[in-house]
């Protein structure tokens, strides 16, 4: 991403602070794990949406004082040493040239920047990302911070800007949605490459290992989530991710899966047999499943209420699965159908906002995600696109997939290559 990207969206943020104030962001850092181990860095999405800086420990500091803003960045100061062990960190030139901020200072003189700032101007305000998900989460950098503010200012008023960035971030620039199509274009790719060498008795984890190969060789280092991949009885269980299982001859194959790209993810569930042919039965539920996915793309477009995804999809397969006989009342559908038809996607795969609670907007993009789970059957099919909300209906991001029946097994039969 192109750092007037990151310029822009800090001075969208800058029209909603009041004067005589302070915003203070972090980039996190790595939990430990165990030992000398720490788990992966993952930069904080609204420091990395605010700043374009994906390294550890990582502050941004912007103080707006008769109505002039001015941005700091703090950095780690250079280690040598373990610079041999571990790679170097961020230089001022780099974090300059990454987030359009010009004045680049280093992390041990924050503390001090802050009581100077605080000393010497009339700070009324202090804005900071207070996300909390529950009291049992430990507390992030930005709540610590706030916290310990509160105690040493208690004249300042505390501002989350939580909720005001992920309302920005469901509307998604044109450099958005390319990552986005990127993202998706890779996560389809990769189901291709499971599809050419999948056969009857291979383990889940071997399935997996055809997508994750395709993903590292196009420069993706990271997924969306936990790759679901899920035959038989597994793929009626939701979030099922052990992929430890066999694809039995007879058996569908439930994929949820996701590439990041330049910290976006694409989004895709897809269902096929694991010998190339659908049963007469795993066809007609497949069948009434991917009705559902193209009404929902047909339905989805500016000023539809984003909940009306879902109530049409529950009168939908109550009608389809009525004529089946597979329901007999209304009530009975919650045993085949328990999730949500859409969320929201972008830099967190279920992206933040209140998208839930607002009608459809030009420049969102959802994920279309209809499915139905028969345990008893062990049949679990879902089917996933992720949709981009243009000015009259809605585009597909994630294309280039045999998508009914007939051609899933016509393109096994011609591509599959053992």
């Amino acid at each position: 991403m192109e750092k007037s990207f990151f310029i822009r969206n800090r001075r969208k943020l800058y029209e909603t602070l009041e004067d005589q104030s302070l915003t203070v962001l972090f980039a996190g850092e790595a939990a430990h794990q165990s030992a000398d181990e720490s788990y992966p860095f993952y930069p904080n999405r609204n420091f990395y949406y605010m700043t374009g800086i994906a390294e550890p420990k990582v502050i941004f500091v912007a103080a707006k004082f008769g109505g002039e803003i001015e941005e700091t960045l703090f950095i780690e100061r250079a280690d040598p040493w373990m610079a041999r062990w571990v790679g170097e960190t961020i230089t001022p030139n780099e974090a300059q040239e990454a987030s359009g901020v010009q004045n680049i200072e280093l992390l041990d003189k924050f503390d001090s920047y802050i009581r100077s700032l605080m000393d010497s101007r009339v700070c009324n305000h202090l804005y900071a990302d207070l996300e909390t998900k529950s009291w049992e989460f430990p507390a992030k950098p930005s709540n610590k911070f706030a916290a310990e503010s509160a105690v040493t200012y208690p004249y300042l008023t505390i501002h989350n800007l939580y909720p005001v960035i992920c309302k920005f971030r469901v509307v998604k620039t044109s450099e958005e949605i390319e990552q986005t199509r990127k993202a998706g274009k890779i996560t389809a790719d990769g189901i291709k490459n499971v599809l050419a060498n999948a056969k009857p008795g291979m383990k889940e984890f071997e399935l997996e290992a055809y997508f994750n190969f395709v993903l590292k060789s196009r420069g993706c280092t990271e997924f969306a989530f936990p790759t679901i991949l899920a035959s038989g009885f597994n793929g009626t269980v939701l979030h099922y991710s052990a992929n430890t299982g066999t694809a039995a001859d007879g058996d569908l194959v439930l994929l949820d899966l996701g590439a990041q790209y330049n910290y976006y993810n694409g989004d895709i569930s897809y269902t096929f047999p694991v010998n190339g042919r659908f049963t007469p039965r795993q066809k007609i539920i497949y069948d009434i499943v991917l009705r559902c996915n193209q009404e929902i793309t047909k339905m989805a477009k500016p000023g539809v209420a984003f909940m009306d995804l879902n109530r049409f999809t529950i009168e939908f397969y109550t009608e389809e699965l009525m004529k089946i006989g597979l329901i007999k009342t209304p009530e009975e559908l919650r045993k085949y159908y328990f999730h949500g038809v859409s969320h929201s996607l972008g830099l967190d795969t279920h992206d933040v906002g209140p998208y839930r609670e607002m009608e459809l907007v030009p420049g969102e993009i959802i994920t279309n995600e209809p499915g139905l789970y028969i345990p008893e059957e062990s049949i679990g099919i879902r089917i996933e696109d992720d949709l981009l909300i243009t000015e009259d209906g809605s585009e597909v991001l994630t294309t280039g997939l045999p998508r009914t029946t007939d051609e899933i097994e016509a393109f096994m039969a011609e591509n599959n290559r053992i």
